[in-house]
């Protein structure tokens, strides 16, 4: 593909500043690859972004906003895939996005969805079992692993299925993560059933021992995700391998410090502090073995 012009290059610049901003753990993690191939994380993730914000956006789901957020939404998908099909651009990220997206051949339907979970999130709440949330994470996140496998070119067709996995465990540890933040927004991406199961109410906001064990219960669910996901890295080309091993790493480090914290997941947003993610790449640098032509 053409090199990126001045306006996609702006778009990649701001794209990039967008992943550092909000998505430190993906930031750190792709550093470790080729230039070009960071970029369209950086767009891949922007796009995300973009659409995320629109459904989390203040009062967007109240009652008497949804129709109007529903209507961002669908105009926002409409101008991406018009763009893709080569309608005038003037928006240095979405340049950026645009050129990604047809650099890795995404199928449309991937796009779809993606801004359909993106849609459920407009009039769906509460899930009840984990195969009701897995099907609302199938357009959230493991499509996400899909998007990304163009860019991280796997040696083989068979690391579909753990980059769908590795999708799966970063959205988990982020519901795990950030279940006070859901709450404000009068979300709960845990499965009703596990949390009746247990006697557990997220509602409450404070460490009982019932939610001790349920949350116990979805770390574990959570690191078989990522133990799926970690067959695909020998899968990947050198560079590649390390992007992916460093953002997983960073990502289950999160759960083991809402662990150590005695899974108080209320008080405050647990983070991986940015000095600890820079010093896991760079020990990335060393440790993993030199890349291989991709």
């Amino acid at each position: 593909m053409s090199v990126p012009g001045p306006l996609e290059l702006e778009g990649y610049r701001r794209c990039a500043a967008i992943t550092r901003r909000h998505g430190t753990t993906y930031y750190w993690g792709v550093a470790l690859l080729p230039l070009e191939r960071r970029r369209h994380v950086h767009a891949v993730y922007a796009l995300c972004r973009a659409a995320d914000d629109i459904v989390d956006d203040e009062g967007a789901t109240s009652p008497e906003q949804v129709a109007q957020t529903t209507r961002r939404l669908e105009a926002f998908r409409h101008t991406v895939l018009q763009a893709v099909d080569g309608a005038p651009v003037d928006d240095p990220v979405l340049a950026a996005v645009v050129r990604t997206l047809r650099s890795c051949a995404l199928d449309q339907a991937v796009l779809d969805r993606f801004f359909g979970a993106m849609a459920a999130d407009l009039t769906t709440t509460r899930y009840e079992t984990w195969e009701d949330l897995l099907g609302y994470m199938d357009g959230s996140a493991a499509v996400i692993g899909e998007m990304m496998l163009p860019v991280l070119r796997p040696t083989t067709p068979e690391a579909l299925g753990p980059a769908r996995a590795l999708g799966l465990a970063f959205q988990l540890t982020n519901f795990i993560r950030d279940v006070a933040e859901d709450l404000d927004r009068g979300r709960v991406y845990l499965p009703q059933a596990d949390l009746r199961a247990h006697g557990a109410d997220p509602a409450l906001r404070r460490v009982t021992p019932q939610w001790r064990t349920f949350l116990a219960e979805q770390i574990e669910r959570n690191r078989a995700l990522y133990a799926e996901a970690d067959r695909g890295i020998p899968l990947l080309p050198g560079a590649s391998a390390r992007c992916v091993a460093t953002a997983r790493l960073l990502y289950s480090q999160i759960l083991d410090r809402i662990e150590a914290a005695d899974h108080d997941v209320f008080s405050s947003r647990i983070r991986v502090p940015t000095p600890v993610k820079a010093a896991t790449a760079a020990r990335a640098l060393v440790r993993l073995p030199a890349p291989v032509p991709a």
